[in-house]
């Protein structure tokens, strides 16, 4: 009896023992990621996702989210590449600094329609501006969106808002002519470890070499044309006054007699102030983001408008202007269809120079129509309400 009953207690230790065993093996296997698999998920192809509003026929969209997670079935939206590209048809580091998580002070007008988590973003770009001159520079945010990545739909959420937040910062700053938005890549890493899901938001250059613009390969070359840039700038402010009228009247002057229209839409860098302002070769966008630049440096109110725009002879195209602020009233400006292009020894008159110059609603809508959203399904932003008159 003594050895049965000293057999059923040994027996019955070493099952506990075997069970401690258990439960620490599944412990550690668990904590060490035995438990993980990570598959990558193979982006989505050019041309599916979401459509440019203002589209002009082989318009590139590129699928800038990367996605590692487990859930291959996730599929998240396309991220557009600069948005005025669709006004085209009418004219290294790898660093993981908490920076994003100073503030940033930031007074734009589009930025301000924004909503938060659009803003992180937005500060992003702002903070690291300098860094991605290098065109390599990797931004982290680490588990800043893990309480909307774990909503329904919150892969596809943060698309969204990343790209408003790509939209509004390309409106707000002129200046910025070095980054290409198709190139660069929002990743979202998504980690199981047994019941436990965390994610990993960054953006970084994808597989591209960088995400400068074309014809900029170092921070070098973006230096040496911001350098070219300042020295038109200073030629320019040089003449500037103390009447804010005169000085819009002296940008509006400049850029129409220095810039030549681009009508064979080839030339490098004639969507931006390089073309503008240093090869003075350039289509409405070039005008537009050159005349925001130079408000922007007198410290006047000023935004860049797209949307179609009627011309006399009865043609719709996309196109690119300014709306800008003038004894508190806003009025619109339009640098290039005030440039016409005259055949022949015709010269401009004055009255086709201020056609489009500081002028209302009225006026202006009889022939441009702004788009409020500028991709397909994308944010819907709000321009200033110009007077109804003109000035």
């Amino acid at each position: 009896m003594k050895n049965a009953f000293s057999t059923i207690v040994m027996t019955l230790i070493i099952i506990c023992i075997i069970g401690i065993f258990g439960i620490f093996g599944y412990i550690a296997i668990e904590e060490i990621g035995l438990l993980e698999e990570i598959e990558q998920e193979t982006p989505v192809s050019e041309n599916e996702g979401v459509d440019l509003l203002l589209e002009t026929g082989s318009q590139d969209i590129s699928n800038n989210i990367i996605t590692n997670t487990i859930d291959n079935n996730i599929k998240t939206p396309g991220i557009i590449a600069n948005p005025f590209d669709a006004v085209q048809s009418s004219s290294a580091s790898n660093q993981n600094e908490n920076k994003t998580n100073e503030t940033v002070q930031i007074d734009k007008f589009f930025y301000n329609q924004l909503d938060e988590h659009s803003k992180i973003f937005y500060e992003s770009f702002e903070k690291y501006r300098e860094e991605m001159k290098t065109g390599k520079y990797k931004i982290s945010f680490g588990d800043k969106f893990e309480d909307l990545l774990k909503t329904t739909n919150g892969q596809d959420l943060l698309g969204q808002y990343y790209q408003s937040a790509i939209e509004a910062f390309m409106y707000d700053n002129a200046e910025i002519f070095y980054l290409s938005p198709s190139k660069l890549y929002l990743n979202i890493e998504k980690t199981t470890r047994g019941t436990k899901v965390s994610y990993n938001v960054f953006i970084n250059n994808g597989k591209e070499n960088n995400y400068l613009a074309d014809g900029f390969s170092s921070k070098e070359d973006v230096e040496n044309a911001i350098s070219q840039i300042e020295s038109v700038k200073n030629q320019i402010l040089q003449n500037k006054t103390n009447n804010t009228y005169n000085n819009i009247k002296m940008v509006h002057d400049y850029l129409i007699d220095t810039i030549s229209y681009d009508q064979s839409i080839s030339k490098p860098n004639i969507y931006n102030i390089v073309g503008a302002l240093v090869n003075k070769v350039s289509v409405c966008e070039g005008y537009a983001r050159a005349f925001k630049y130079l408000m922007d440096e007198l410290g006047i109110n000023c935004t860049m408008v797209i949307g179609r725009a009627t011309s006399t002879d009865g043609k719709t195209e996309n196109h690119a202007w300014n709306y800008v602020e003038l004894n508190g009233t806003w009025y619109a400006v339009d640098c290039t269809w005030d440039d016409p292009v005259i055949s022949g020894n015709g010269k401009l008159t004055n009255e086709d120079k201020y056609r489009y110059f500081l002028k209302g609603s009225t006026t202006m809508n009889k022939d441009h129509v702004p788009s409020r959203q500028f991709t397909d399904g994308g944010r819907t932003f709000e321009y200033p309400s110009i007077s109804e008159s003109d000035y």
